[in-house]
């Protein structure tokens, strides 16, 4: 069982930034690899982020190239999501997830979530 605490979001202005976190505590073999999926009301839940906790390895979908950062805490249970040149149409509950696969985080099919956290871009 893994718990994830997300901190981070809030309301900024187009191009600005905005950390979001998420710790995991639990078996860490459940949180080998963590990500930042986001949803807009109405729409379908996007992949953001991923990372392997292990080695640091991540990925940032295409959306977020060149703005967006992930990375992870020496004690590999901690990942951030910096986000940076905001735009309006960020705006979204973003979640944390965690998977003791690739594949499960990949596929938006990890068996942990967060309760999501909100990031509103104004123009």
């Amino acid at each position: 069982l893994v718990q994830l605490e997300e901190c981070g979001g809030g309301a900024v202005q187009s191009g600005g930034c905005l950390m979001l976190s998420c710790a995991a505590s639990g078996k860490k073999s459940d949180s080998a690899f963590m990500g930042w999926f986001r949803q807009v009301p109405g729409k379908e839940r996007e992949k953001v982020a991923t990372i392997q906790m292990d080695n640091g390895n991540g990925y940032i979908d295409d959306f977020g190239q060149g703005r967006f950062t992930i990375s992870r805490d020496d004690d590999k249970t901690t990942m951030h999501l910096r986000m940076s040149v905001l735009k309006p149409e960020d705006t979204a509950m973003y979640y944390c997830a965690a998977a003791e696969s690739y594949r499960t985080l990949w596929e938006g099919r990890a068996s942990f979530w967060g309760q999501g956290t909100q990031v509103t871009v104004s123009s």
